[in-house]
């Protein structure tokens, strides 16, 4: 049978007998008739989807001719049936299931869920102790290798949408709110079918007192395997381009295009590019800082991250007094803090040196030249001096040779330098920012396509997404050198599409059209035309639109509302046992009716009359206000 496509539907030409119309009165006709098919989505789904999908009779937009499209390879009118009977306690004691899984038309399989239903979730439900919420276990629908529907049981996290049915939530609920507890429950069972073959499309839900039928077709490819490659892209959208790609290398259309004129003009290529926030610690040791050679007499603390060098040695008076140097090497200047000569001391006499020159003595009277002080050699007594003398200055500009001059008696008396060296030893951190997207932001001819901020999508297929990433605080390093920093953000990723000019298809003329937008008015038509010779002849002649009539300034519509108690259910329990007031609201809009009467609901009270209604700041708040509540809830291990 020849298979007809919906687009083929919408597409049938409207044929009118009266051929008095003009065109604008046939032209209104055809846009009414078209409108009477297709004007909501109800009519949308009546007139084409649901008989297309399932077998039946579709007819043009006048109604002159009907047939029967081949669009699915199998249909059925009895997909789903599923019938519940509500118990004394509230909860549904009784579901039974019927299902047509090989698409013949009438049911093979057929079950009844072997637990009462207290809650109704939109992919499971929940089972509790009859009438209570209490003792609840939690089921996800599946299904079976035999493409039986069946109950799994899961973690409630695993569920979403929740609502309590049974009377620890109110009475009468599931009688009372009979359509939308079908409408749910074989919602739940239908997703769980359209996941595991996702071939199958459901074309109408019915209900029908306390059954709800389900009319569907398997359409897609008409494969005999549901894992096809039509429907693998869903699960990996990526793929699509690969593929595309390596069917358009091969195919002979594509490329002789590809190599025309117009499609080797201009082409525009991708590229990525990052903005990435490079941190980097450092840690020292004090031997990574300082080090120290030549004549010490010893090294001892002085405190966290401080340590005292005492460099000297033994004198005598029959020789020149001799000099005890001690070489300072700074290898991280900058993590030295303090540096100084704290004290000298000598039995006899002592001369304190930095760089060769004398800052300091320590003896029975001054001894600051190259000369030998004056006086006995061997005198009796110790001498001591605690001049401090900075040497961090020094230390910065690398390090300093320190160096002791000893004069002592006959039975070599010594004597000493003691310098008071402290340092940082911390983690410290150093960061930069690696922009490797600066050349594509700067160049005119490219433009952003795609951008990852920290795993938040901000734009994409050039347009922005809306969505701004919150701060990130993250960890960097080891167990010894731990910091944690908070940034805007660490990582853009960014693709940008750039225009490539080859130069080998000129720019089209568009003077001709730019002359007859500038020139033109309400009234005059403008145009210039391009003779063979070259010349341009310039026109304009008289223009007028037809009336285009009045349309209302909107779709008058009218708010209203109705009490409703909470039954949202939650893995700590039915939402309303922890509100003080349980009884909410549900909205509703509703397409007033002639004379604008606004066509209100059972148990419904008018918010709003019927008008040009605009609550758009409303539904701004309450999506800014679930977002940020969403927010509030991601559970982090970082420090705010």
């Amino acid at each position: 049978m020849k298979r007809v496509s919906l687009i083929a539907l919408l597409c049938a030409c409207v044929c009118h007998s009266a051929q008095a119309q003009t065109l604008e009165d046939r032209a209104r006709s055809a846009a009414a008739a078209a409108q009477a098919k297709t004007g909501s989505s109800d009519a949308l789904q009546q007139n084409y989807v649901t008989p297309g999908m399932s077998g039946q009779p579709i007819t043009t937009v006048d109604n002159s001719k009907s047939f029967t499209p081949t669009i699915n390879c199998q249909k059925t009118a009895s997909l789903l049936e599923v019938l519940i009977q509500p118990s004394s306690t509230g909860d549904i004691g009784t579901v039974r299931i019927s299902q047509d899984t090989d698409f013949d038309g009438s049911f093979d399989k057929s079950s009844t869920l072997p637990v009462p239903v207290s809650g109704i979730c939109a992919n499971g439900i929940v089972s509790c102790q009859p009438g209570t919420w209490n003792q609840c276990h939690s089921f996800k629908w599946d299904v079976d290798g035999a493409k039986a529907l069946k109950l799994t049981e899961v973690a409630m996290p695993e569920l979403a949408g929740c609502y309590c049915v049974n009377n620890s939530c109110g009475t009468n609920l599931v009688f009372g709110n009979l359509a939308e507890v079908l409408k749910d429950l074989g919602g739940g069972m239908v997703g769980a079918l359209t996941t595991v073959d996702p071939r199958i499309g459901v074309a109408q839900a019915q209900v029908n007192g306390p059954v709800i039928d389900y009319v569907g077709a398997q359409a897609t490819a008409c494969a005999a395997d549901p894992t096809i490659g039509q429907t693998a892209y869903r699960a990996n959208p990526a793929a699509i381009q690969g593929d595309a790609g390596s069917i358009a290398a091969g195919n002979s259309i594509f490329q002789a295009l590809k190599g025309s004129p117009a499609g080797i003009g201009k082409a525009e290529q991708l590229r990525s590019c990052t903005i990435e926030r490079e941190v980097t610690l450092t840690s020292a040791t004090f031997d990574d800082i300082v080090s120290v050679s030549g004549a010490l007499l010893g090294v001892s603390s002085c405190g966290t991250d401080c340590r005292r060098y005492r460099i000297g040695g033994t004198g005598n008076c029959s020789a020149a007094p001799p000099i005890f140097s001690a070489r300072f090497d700074i290898h991280k200047p900058g993590r030295v803090v303090s540096a100084r000569i704290v004290g000298m001391a000598a039995e006899d006499w002592v001369q304190g040196r930095v760089d060769g020159a004398i800052v300091g003595y320590a003896g029975k009277r001054p001894w600051l030249t190259e000369a030998l002080p004056s006086g006995d050699c061997a005198v009796d007594g110790t001498w001591g001096n605690g001049v401090v003398i900075d040497l961090l200055d020094k230390f910065k500009a690398g390090g300093a040779v320190v160096a002791a001059r000893v004069r002592g008696g006959k039975d070599e008396r010594w004597g000493y330098v003691d310098v008071e060296v402290k340092v940082d030893t911390s983690c410290s951190t150093s960061e930069r920012l690696v922009d490797l997207c600066a050349g594509y932001a700067a160049d005119s001819a490219c433009r952003l396509d795609d951008e990852d901020v920290d795993g938040v999508e901000t734009f994409r297929n050039g347009v922005g997404t809306g969505l701004k990433p919150l701060p990130q605080t993250r960890l960097f390093g080891t167990d010894s050198c731990t910091v944690q920093l908070t940034r805007d953000f660490f990582k853009r990723s960014r693709s940008y599409k750039c225009v490539l000019d080859t130069g080998s298809m000129p720019e089209p003329d568009l003077s001709r059209g730019a002359y007859i937008i500038d020139h033109s008015t309400e009234t005059l038509l403008a145009d210039q035309m391009k003779k063979p010779d070259g010349s341009v002849t310039q026109t304009s002649s008289p223009f007028s639109l037809p009336d285009r009539g009045s349309v209302p300034a909107c779709e008058a519509i009218c708010k209203t509302r109705a009490p409703k108690m909470n039954t949202a259910a939650a893995p700590a329990g039915v939402v309303a046992t922890q509100q003080n007031n349980p009884i909410g609201w549900d909205t509703f809009y509703h397409v007033c009716e002639v004379a604008n009467v606004c066509p209100t609901g059972p148990g419904e009270e008018v918010v709003s009359a019927c008008g040009c209604l605009d609550d758009f700041p409303e539904a701004v708040v309450m999506m800014q206000s679930v977002r940020l509540a969403g927010a509030d809830m991601t559970c982090t291990s970082a420090v705010p």
